[in-house]
Parts: structure tokens; sequence; C-alpha cells
């Protein structure tokens, strides 16, 4: 047995040596790369100094935007909680929003509401170095490394500029940082220094980051003074056109009878017919402008659930059409609940209770579900917690 071990473990050993060995001759590898587009080498050896691989490829292919229900994708970003917090935020720096609305033509609301999908109002930035996640990304077997290339360079580049300390460059494992969580290359192009310090700080400066976002919409295609859409109510058995890309006079959709959900005239500019959940969910006219929205992230869900919060900070109220879903997604309160019953029921969370469904939630929901009779998949649903407050 003792044999056994000492062997698994030199073979491990030599496994982690030949890949540190792989690491570091990737790296050494794009170091003319990233001279070639102005990182001195002594800038691009200060950086490198050090760096191991870190776990950011296991996250590839499973953003929740792509891998989770719409009616738990949004219940979780638009929540009530959500919509305190970013009236809260819009009050605190009215005087930043103000000037990036002027400036760029994007309205304040729309301009929150990225902010509070992105980074929860600058209170979840991500804790990961974006060095080390992205030289990882860029030296490991992955469909998009030459992509994760690119941004690390980017990235090197931002550094060696001095528009952000090495020590605070964190967020999340694909390299995005910042209170709007900007990619490195976003960075270089569209951040804009909207405080007149000299630098464009989008982590310590709310309004650098609220104008470099506003200047990104403005360049993705941004409408000043049109919405990004409305919700509408599809007449009974329709059968006609959707997409999001085959936009259509309001007129021609009033023709196939859609009507606004809040009685409002059909009017407007183009849009298109988009439909989330099938035709038994909520249904949405959409305009260029959430076009704008869905090029910061190139997913509807996350288009909407900004589109969606935006309009929350106006006013109005939630989606007219439930979504088609006899066990709805939860709110984060509603997280933190079921959380709390877990560890009641003796489950290892860590202690935590933060509405956050990591691994070990996951798992102890999943036990839960196999124990009690439900269907096992892990997921925090309404009838999960009606089983937990059951106990």
């Amino acid at each position: 047995m003792k044999q056994t071990r000492a062997f698994l473990f030199a073979v491990f050993a030599l496994a982690s040596a030949s890949a540190r060995a792989d690491f570091d001759s990737c790296l050494a590898g794009l170091q003319g790369r990233a001279q070639s587009a102005g990182v001195p080498a002594e800038a691009y050896a200060r950086a490198t100094r050090g760096l191991t691989p870190n776990d950011a490829p296991g996250f590839l292919g499973a953003q929740p935007e792509f891998s989770t229900p719409i009616w738990d994708y949004l219940a979780g970003l638009v929540d009530e909680e959500r919509v305190a917090d970013g009236k809260a935020a819009r009050r605190a720096h009215a005087g930043a929003l103000r000037a990036a609305a002027q400036r760029f033509g994007v309205d304040v609301e729309t301009i929150v509401g990225v902010w509070g999908v992105e980074s929860n109002f600058g209170k979840n930035f991500g804790w990961r170095p974006i060095l080390q996640s992205l030289a990882t990304l860029s030296c490991s077997p992955n469909r998009r490394q030459d992509y994760f290339r690119g941004e690390f360079i980017s990235a090197l580049r931002i550094v060696a500029a001095g528009d952000v300390d090495p020590a605070e460059f964190k967020g999340s494992w694909a390299g995005a940082f910042g209170h709007t969580q900007f990619m490195p290359s976003t960075f270089l192009r569209l951040a804009v220094d909207m405080d007149g310090d000299g630098r464009r700080d989008v982590i310590g400066s709310v309004a650098d980051a609220v104008g470099s976002t506003a200047n990104f919409l403005r360049k993705a295609g941004w409408v000043s003074g049109q919405p990004w859409g409305f919700e509408v109510i599809l007449p009974q058995g329709y059968s006609g056109p959707s997409g999001r890309g085959a936009k259509q006079p309001m007129s021609s959709w009033a023709a196939r009878g859609l009507k606004r959900a809040d009685g409002e005239a059909m009017s407007g500019p183009s849009a298109g017919l988009l439909l989330p959940a099938g035709r038994n969910g909520p249904a949405f006219l959409v305009t260029k402008n959430f076009d704008a929205l869905y090029a910061y992230n190139a997913a509807e869900s996350y288009a909407l659930a900004i589109a969606h919060l935006s309009d929350r900070l106006r006013g109005e109220g939630p989606f007219a059409t439930p979504w088609p879903t006899d066990d709805p997604g939860l709110s984060r309160e509603a997280r933190r609940e079921v959380q709390t019953l877990l560890m009641q029921l003796g489950y290892d969370l860590d202690g935590k209770a933060d509405g956050v469904m990591g691994t070990k939630s996951r798992a102890a929901i999943a036990d839960f579900q196999s124990r009690n009779g439900m269907a096992r998949n892990g997921r925090a649903s309404r009838k999960l917690l009606d089983a937990l407050r059951g106990r």
C-alpha cells in the first residue's frame, strides 16, 4: 500500500512539474507578441514573475446566462432587493450618472441596470487575479485560447500603463473587472476618464466606470431617447415570425394582433419579437437598444435582465405574463433562506447564507431532494423552499 501511494505521488508530482513547465514555456512564447503590442520586456517579466495556473478553465461553458433556466436567472438578478439597492446607488452617485448620461446619450436607469447586473453595484467584483486567470486560459487548450491570449496581452498593457494597481487587478474567472466588468480589450478601446484625475479607473472610480459603460453602449448602437422595447401579449395561437433580428415596423406587429402588456399604444421604432421561454411565456418587442445591451455580453437573458432592471428602476412592475413553469425561481432573499434551512438540517455550507448557490449549496440541495422523494437536480426553487419549510 505504501509503495502504491508513493508511486501515485511520484506520478502526480511528475505530471504537475510537466504542466508547470508547459505553462512557463507558453508564457515565454507569448512575450514576443506582448512586446509587439507595446508591453516592455521589463514590464512583462515583472507582471508574469511567479504566475501559476488557476482553476479558470473549469468555468468554460458554465456561464449561468447559458446554463440556467431564464426564470431562475432573472429571479436572482432582478429582485426587490436589487431594485432597492439600485435606487440607492442612483441617489448616491447622481452627479456621476447624470454626467455620463448627458455626455453619451444613455439614460441613467440603463447605466445603473448594467452596474447592478454586472457587480451588484460594486459589491461583487470577483476575487481572482486577472493576470493569473488570463494567463491560465491563454496556456490551456480551449476553443477560445487565441481570444484569451489577446485579453491577456491587453491586461498587461493596462498594468504597464499604470491605469490599474496590480494588487487590485482582480475580477471574474474570464478576466472581467471593475464596477461594470469590462474585459481588458474593451477597457483599452472604450474606458474614459470621467473624474478628471488622468487615469481611466473602472475599479476605484464610479464616475469612470459608469461613463465607460455609457460610452460602450453608445458605440454599440444605443439610440438616445428610444426604449429597449416592452412586453407584449400575443394573440391566441400566434404562429408568426419571431427572433431579435427579425425586426419589423410596429404597424406590422399590431396587424398581427400583438398588444402592449401595459395597454399603451403600439408605437416606436422597428422591433423584433423576443420569446425567451417560447410562445407560452413572456414576450417582448425589442429595438436596436436591446441589441446594444446584448453586445455587452452576448446572451439574450443577460440583456433582458438589464432591460427589466432598468424598467423596475423607473417604477415599472414585474412582467405581466408568468414564466411557463410550476416551480419558479427564487429571489436572493429566498435563496438565503434555503441555505439557512439546509444548515439547520446539518448540511455543511461553511456557515454561509449568502444567496449564492455554489458547489456545496447545490450538493446539499441534491442530497435533500434525494432523501425527500424530489427530482435530484440541485436547483433552488419554490418547491424546494416549501419542502424545507415543512421539515
